[in-house]
């Protein structure tokens, strides 16, 4: 069952009566929208509860998911020792996810715990949740020091991991937003605070979650964020599924910007949407899928009867590019045709992207749901005279020194200049960065 709804929380400790002691009334709003959240989770009764928090055990190069059957915490570092919290974990669902993020290959599991004890960026959401619902297990996942797309792509093995339950499955995206929106706050004044609030509260209202991988690592650093992360994960599960935003609150009463949000999945996943769905399915992307399903599942490989003539009385290169949760799987392709027609170039190359792909190993049959496949389709090469003739977004390019060539499909992400998109190309053809070579460009009709 997939993942039911996401929700975007702070964790300010003041925040619990316990704790604030009359000062948490001063965050009126905040509060009030953290009741909106734990109402709404009651009235969904989910069975598992996701929590990402920033506070949890944190590697540079590694996820942390919480292991063993449960976990205990309290609010004593905070003067409410008398606050206290008792979890039990969903150890299945911490399996699988730890297995899609392991075929994602994502460093995340179990190892290497710190400190087992709950923190209070779980603790504070749980507070107000448990007050209205306490039926649940739950996940607990840390961030991490890799980029924001990595995070993403975790998400995205988190959401594949949540779809093979039968579990009604929630997501809490626990993180303050900047430290340093006041002189008087506990950061001081950067104007990078207000920044970062104002952007990141106008992709949440906008529901604009891709946004969020855009922001720089040096602005993040800049504004005192500490939950940047944790919204990235959340937008890497809600990547697959159509999505609606309601902003219930922000504000930065003490400094610290404390922003809530619920997001609704809108999905309509019945066979007929799907029928749907393979029906208008790109010829080109549709053979490639119906050949590596065969060819993984060791059947026989679809045949090419009742494909578009253009397919069959066209002669041309064509790459086949596997990626599951956003990251490479696999890509295989031939600079020309090497085939009596498009369809069977596809058909071998989408057969080799998926098995003989030397960087990766072979597909599992387990992995082939959360496959996305496109196909490029390569026009002739042409030679050019320098990179003055080229153009990173629209021509591939080909780099030749006697037997010795190299290609780099365009528009490929990271790839945002000519010269990396040469230096790319000479790498994979084993050409040194002094050595001459020719350039050849070439466009291409791509199949998604």
């Amino acid at each position: 069952m997939p993942v039911i709804e996401a929700y975007m929380v702070p964790h300010p400790p003041i925040a619990v009566p316990e704790v604030g002691r009359g000062e948490e009334e001063k965050i009126r709003p905040t509060l009030n929208a953290f009741r909106r959240i734990a109402e709404r989770i009651a009235e969904i009764q989910p069975d598992t509860i996701i929590v990402t928090s920033p506070h949890a055990t944190m590697y540079s190069d590694y996820f942390h998911i919480s292991p063993g059957d449960g976990a205990r915490g309290s609010l004593g570092s905070f003067n409410a020792p008398q606050v206290t919290f008792d979890v039990k974990y969903d150890t299945d669902l911490v399996r699988k996810i730890t297995d899609a993020a392991e075929r994602a290959g994502i460093p995340a599991g179990t190892d290497g715990e710190r400190d087992p004890r709950l923190d209070h960026g779980t603790m504070v959401p749980l507070y107000f949740i448990n007050k209205k619902y306490t039926d649940y297990r739950l996940v607990r996942i840390g961030l991490s020091g890799y980029s924001l797309d990595v995070h993403k792509s975790l998400g995205r093995a988190i959401d594949s991991a949540a779809d093979r339950t039968d579990k009604k499955i929630v997501i809490i995206a626990s993180g303050d937003l900047s430290h340093c929106q006041k002189e008087d706050g506990p950061y001081g004044f950067k104007p990078e605070g207000p920044e970062y609030d104002r952007r990141l509260m106008d992709v949440m209202e906008r529901c604009a979650l891709s946004e969020l991988t855009g922001f720089s690592e040096d602005f993040l650093d800049r504004s005192q964020e500490c939950g940047h992360r944790s919204f990235v994960i959340m937008s890497g599960i809600l990547y697959s599924h159509s999505v609606t935003s309601e902003v219930l609150s922000h504000e930065a009463t003490f400094g610290v910007g404390y922003g809530l949000a619920i997001f609704r999945i809108d999905d309509k996943n019945d066979e007929a949407e799907q029928r749907k769905d393979n029906d208008a399915m790109d010829a080109y992307v549709k053979l490639a899928r119906d050949t590596i399903f065969s060819h993984v599942k060791g059947e026989k490989l679809p045949d090419l009867s009742g494909l578009p003539e253009e397919m069959m009385h066209t002669r041309a290169g064509a790459f086949v590019s596997v990626h599951e949760f956003g990251m490479l799987r696999g890509c295989i392709g031939t600079i020309s045709a090497t085939c009596d027609n498009v369809a069977e170039e596809i058909r071998e190359n989408a057969v080799s992207a998926v098995s003989r792909d030397p960087r990766f190993s072979p597909v599992k049959e387990s992995e082939l749901e959360d496959l996305e496949i496109n196909v490029d389709v390569l026009g002739e090469a042409e030679p050019v005279a320098s990179p003055d003739e080229l153009d990173v977004k629209r021509y591939g390019v080909i780099v030749s020194n006697g037997m010795r060539r190299g290609l780099l499909l365009p528009d490929l992400d990271g790839v945002d200049t000519v010269e990396q998109q040469i230096s790319i190309a000479r790498q994979k053809a084993g050409i040194g960065p002094s050595e001459k070579i020719e350039l050849q460009r070439f466009e291409v009709v791509r199949h998604v």
